[in-house]
């Protein structure tokens, strides 16, 4: 049953440097969230495809806080995003401009709308074989190339948080006549602190999708598309994702996005303040690591192939030890019951958000400098 299988992995005390970002800290989203709230479309509580009330009046929080033109609820996470703004502009047989890195959400808005798709091949930097930032001299390139691509979609912070200069590459993308997608499904937290990169939102880019639930408290499945200029048809999108998402949207999920806004513009400062300390001593902590090695901390220089990195993203390299990312994965769960989001060849994925504790960013360091100590 998975409910009892759910009850009791929360008994183990195993903890989360994974996704979803309100990492079961009870002390972000109310205990009470599920069966009391689970409703369907009443008087008085709105509709998702047609917000008039008190769905609207979550959305244009959405586009306040993030400074859009005009934000979406998604309750079908930022891939119904994805495959929404991709569908709303082309037609089949178009072609679309994307780098290899991008989420699964694409290759399929291809299938589903019939589009062929450009790839852009990054590099990988060599020290920890991690996927550069998308250029905008490659963007260039490869529409000199193919000049009848519709769309240019990238992926910025990746699922490593490499950043990409959005501002550059929406340049180019306008320059052509071609409208840019951003998918920031990584990228929720940024634009509420000077301590990370600088939002998309407000960087050229057309259409940004954000998870909400990947680096915020809210739950699983919870995003916001947020429309962010006119080159981009907003009633064709909302079409498209009154299509595509339930027309038995959850309550709850949607009570989770407003809470988590709420909860941004009540107490942004302070939450943002703290989370940097607490990962400005973790880095402190694990700076004298010498088998094992994180990608990029403030204090070191940025790897060449970097535009810019989110440092909510704790990527612990193995390349040049003994162990894949594999090995670390299973000692940090098995010995240290400490479950990390991704596991790579050559390199692991830790997920941290507002909602991590010291406790947890320590249990993390001291694991890591004891297995760093044991490696052979």
């Amino acid at each position: 049953m998975l409910y009892k299988k759910l009850k009791e992995y929360a008994d183990k005390n195993v903890y989360p440097m994974h996704m979803p970002g309100h990492k079961q800290n009870c002390g972000f989203l109310p205990r009470e969230f599920p069966l009391n709230l689970d409703i369907t479309e009443i008087d008085g509580f709105d509709d998702l495809h047609n917000p008039t009330g008190v769905i609207k009046e979550t959305a244009n929080l959405a586009s306040t806080l993030y400074k859009s033109r005009e934000s979406f609820l998604l309750i079908n996470g930022t891939t119904v995003g994805i495959l929404a703004a991709i569908g709303a502009h082309t037609k089949c047989g178009d072609k679309i401009l994307a780098g290899d890195n991008c989420h699964v959400s694409t290759p399929n808005a291809a299938e589903l709308f019939g589009l062929d798709i450009i790839y852009l091949n990054l590099d990988a930097d060599e020290n920890s074989g991690v996927p550069c930032s998308v250029t905008p001299e490659s963007v260039e390139e490869a529409l000199n190339a193919n000049p009848d691509v519709k769309l240019v979609i990238i992926t910025s912070p990746s699922y490593e948080g490499v950043v990409s200069d959005v501002s550059s590459i929406a340049k180019v993308a306008h320059s052509f006549n071609i409208p840019l997608i951003v998918d920031c499904a990584h990228g929720a937290h940024l634009g509420f602190s000077s301590g990370f990169p600088e939002s998309h939102i407000n960087s050229g880019a057309d259409i940004v999708v954000v998870s909400l639930h990947k680096t915020l408290p809210a739950l699983t499945q919870c995003s916001l598309l947020h429309i962010c200029s006119d080159r981009v048809d907003a009633e064709k999108t909302k079409r498209l994702l009154s299509m595509l998402q339930t027309t038995s949207p959850s309550y709850v999920l949607m009570a989770s996005i407003d809470y988590c806004l709420n909860l941004l513009k009540e107490n942004s400062n302070i939450l943002f303040s703290e989370y940097e300390k607490r990962l400005h001593d973790f880095g402190d902590r694990v700076k004298g690591l010498i088998n094992l090695k994180i990608l990029y901390y403030s204090h070191d220089e940025l790897p060449s192939g970097f535009y810019e990195f989110d440092k909510s993203k704790i990527v612990i390299i193995t390349k040049n030890s003994a162990w894949s990312g594999a090995e670390l994965a299973y000692i940090l769960r098995s010995k240290y019951k400490i479950e990390i989001e991704r596991i790579c060849d050559t390199y692991v994925i830790a997920m941290t958000s507002i909602c991590d504790t010291s406790e947890g960013f320590n249990r993390l360091a001291n694991a890591l400098c004891e297995i760093d100590k044991n490696i052979m």
